[in-house]
């Protein structure tokens, strides 16, 4: 009956991150659930600790691909906010996952206007 084809969603959310697999009749055959602990941006905000996001996210999707009990058809992702991170022109983070509830700087609201 191996492997079972599957589609899988990561689903990272403000609290819980999760990761679903659907089979071809969108009946979840496995979930699994994390928590990270926040970490602070340079100015002592909350922010998603993007490292160990990725690390999850890239260690979990090998983890089912290694596992013989399921064939990957298609990743997919959700999440919440409007969270923001700045990347390098090779694809390196340049700065925290700033949390979309961050307030903006003194004066940058009016600079940019509503």
């Amino acid at each position: 009956m191996y492997p079972i084809p599957v589609h899988a969603v990561f689903d990272v959310g403000k609290t819980n991150k999760k990761l679903l697999l659907f089979d071809e009749q969108f009946n979840i055959v496995d979930e699994s659930s994390h928590r990270f602990p926040e970490i602070q941006d340079e100015s002592g905000f909350p922010c998603e600790d993007i490292v160990a996001l990725k690390n999850w996210i890239l260690n979990s999707l090998k983890s089912i691909l290694l596992d013989g009990r399921y064939e990957v058809r298609a990743v997919n992702f959700s999440a919440y906010g409007a969270s923001l991170v700045y990347l390098d022109q090779n694809g390196e983070l340049l700065t925290p996952l700033y949390n979309y509830l961050k307030p903006f700087p003194d004066g940058m609201q009016e600079k940019i206007g509503r």
